[in-house]
């Protein structure tokens, strides 16, 4: 299985007073930032798909703006300003996570997203009392072991058939910050 590519805004205290309400929101007072596929907390860049764009990216629901290649998507956010670049697999194995290799991008953890729309289970709906608890989610937002965040994903749907968000996928996810104005790289 190989990684997708995705470019996303940082969601951290650099953005002022949305953070602090989000904190306040949220309970999460861990959080040193949210690195995530939620596109409501962290916007995916670019906002829109050129038309060069599709002979890059995922066509299937959901990841349209998902590259397969890093290279190219550096370049087609270049100017952009600070990014985190997320290298991705969705619902991995543990042997998919030892398999991949993703140079200069360190692991940052698991992301449980709503199958429809892109909204974190972990970090943007107010928690889901009985499944998961907010103490366990690291300074990223994220959980850190892949058993732990299929229990997770399987007690949402237990607990909450009811609830849209509660429906997830998985998401291993490895970062690296791109400056894309300047074309400088950073790993974790």
């Amino acid at each position: 299985m190989d990684p997708l590519f995705v470019a996303k805004r940082p969601f951290d205290p650099s953005i002022g007073e949305a953070w602090n309400r989000y904190l306040a929101w949220s309970g999460l007072s861990q959080l040193k930032e949210v690195v995530s596929l939620d596109t409501m907390l962290c916007p995916t860049v670019p906002e829109e798909l050129s038309a060069e764009d599709w002979n890059h990216n995922v066509h299937a629901d959901y990841l349209a703006f998902f590259f397969r290649s890093p290279e190219y998507l550096r370049r087609r956010v270049a100017g952009e300003g600070r990014l985190n670049l997320l290298a991705v697999l969705q619902n991995p194995t543990h042997s998919d996570l030892a398999a991949v290799v993703v140079p200069g991008f360190a692991f940052a953890g698991f992301d449980l997203v709503d199958i429809h729309t892109d909204i974190s289970a972990l970090t943007n709906c107010g928690g889901f009392e009985g499944v998961f608890l907010n103490a366990e989610l690291s300074e990223l937002g994220l959980l850190t072991d892949l058993r732990r965040a299929q229990e997770v994903q399987a007690e949402l749907r237990v607990q909450y058939p009811e609830e849209s968000h509660a429906e997830c996928h998985v998401w291993a996810i490895w970062r690296q910050l791109f400056h894309a104005a300047a074309g400088t790289e950073r790993s974790y």
